[in-house]
């Protein structure tokens, strides 16, 4: 296992790519809804899976942290630090639209 980088382990970039995934999800929800400020009956497919990829995403990125960070902490750290981002960067339109 020395060696081999972290960023090579599925745990390391699913997180990552989820956020992606995720982020698309919500830019394509808005660009075929249209304006997100007017409130919809119900909140809809697109939150719905939001709220679902949340909740994986902490799992993942929990598990993550707990399987790598005692072997390798400093790339670890810098990995986790991308993954939050990553979070962030698809967490931005539902805050900035009060979605």
């Amino acid at each position: 296992m020395h060696g081999i980088s972290v960023l090579k382990k599925p745990s390391a970039w699913l997180p990552i790519v989820l956020s992606l995934a995720a982020l698309g999800l919500i830019l394509a929800s808005i660009m075929i809804v249209g304006d997100p400020t007017t409130p919809p009956e119900d909140e809809g497919t697109a939150a719905h899976l939001f709220q679902l990829w949340l909740v994986l995403e902490a799992i993942l990125i929990m598990f993550f942290a707990i399987k790598w960070m005692p072997q390798k902490p400093y790339e670890t750290s810098f990995i986790l630090a991308i993954q939050v981002l990553a979070v962030l960067a698809a967490c931005f339109p539902v805050f900035y639209f009060h979605l």
